[in-house]
C-alpha cells in the first residue's frame, strides 16, 4: 500500500493507492472516492457485537467500511470531518492510543478495539475511552487544525488539555485530573488534563471543536429571535 497527503496542512486529503488484493478501513463519512476496481464492505469495528460496542465507546462509529482492491490496483480517497491535517503512524507489533474521533483510517493488519483499560479515564472524568489501534501496518489520525508532536524524555513530563489530545504512544505514562474547582473551570474554560511522563510521545490538535462550537453558538440565530 502507497499513500500521499495533498493540501495539507489546513484542508488536508488522504490518497491511498492499493494492489489486487489489498484493503484499508475507514470510518464512515471518510471517502471522498474510489476507483471502480475497488470494492466497499461495511463490516463491525473491532471483533463482532463486543468490538463494535467497545468502539462506540471510544467514540467511533459501531461499523467501519472496508475498501477492497478486488479487480486491480486501485485508489481511495479519504478525508477528515473537519478542516485540518492528518498524520500515518507506523505500528511494527506495538499500540497507538487516539482519543474520541480521532481515528479516520487503518491499513491491513490494523486492529481497532477499545480496551477495558481505558476505562480509567473515564474514571478520571476525561470524559473518553480511548481507542487501541495494534498489530502491524499503518494507523491513519486526524486533528482539526495543526498537528503537533510531543517527544518527552525519561521523568520529563507535561500537561495536555483533554480536548487538544488526539494520540500518544504505548510507552508513555498517563494520569487524568481536573484543573481546579468548579469555580476556576468556568472562568478560565480549563476543566480536564492529561499529564504525559516520559519517555514516549503523544500528539496535539492546536485548536478546540468544542470552543468553537461555544464561541459559535451565541452568534447562531435560533427559531426564538
Amino acid at each position: 500500500m502507497d499513500y500521499e497527503f495533498t493540501h495539507k496542512p489546513s484542508y488536508t486529503h488522504l490518497i491511498v493507492s492499493l494492489e489486487r488484493g489489498e484493503s484499508i478501513q475507514a470510518e464512515p463519512g471518510a471517502m471522498v472516492g474510489h476507483s471502480t476496481s475497488v470494492s466497499v464492505q461495511t463490516e463491525s469495528s473491532g471483533d463482532g457485537l463486543l468490538g463494535s460496542a467497545k468502539s462506540m465507546l471510544g467514540g467511533e462509529s459501531a461499523f467501519v467500511n472496508n475498501f477492497v482492491a478486488e479487480d486491480g490496483p486501485g485508489q481511495v480517497t479519504l478525508a477528515p470531518p473537519s478542516p485540518g491535517d492528518v498524520m500515518s503512524h507506523e505500528l511494527r507489533g506495538e499500540t497507538l492510543y487516539s482519543t474520541d474521533g480521532a481515528f479516520l483510517a487503518g491499513s491491513d493488519g490494523i486492529e481497532v478495539d477499545s480496551e477495558i483499560g481505558g476505562i480509567k479515564s473515564v474514571i478520571g472524568e476525561a470524559g473518553l475511552t480511548p481507542l487501541a489501534l495494534r498489530g502491524t501496518g499503518t494507523a491513519f489520525i486526524d486533528a482539526y487544525g495543526g498537528l503537533e508532536k510531543l517527544e518527552l524524555g525519561r521523568n520529563e513530563s507535561y500537561v495536555l488539555d483533554n480536548e487538544h489530545l488526539i494520540a500518544w504512544d504505548d510507552s508513555i505514562e498517563y494520569t487524568t485530573r481536573s484543573v481546579g474547582g468548579l469555580k476556576s473551570r468556568m472562568l478560565s474554560g480549563e476543566g480536564l488534563v492529561f499529564e504525559f511522563t516520559g519517555p514516549g510521545t503523544a500528539w496535539y490538535q492546536t485548536r478546540d471543536l468544542e470552543a468553537l462550537a461555544s464561541f459559535l453558538s451565541p452568534h447562531i440565530p435560533t427559531g426564538d429571535s
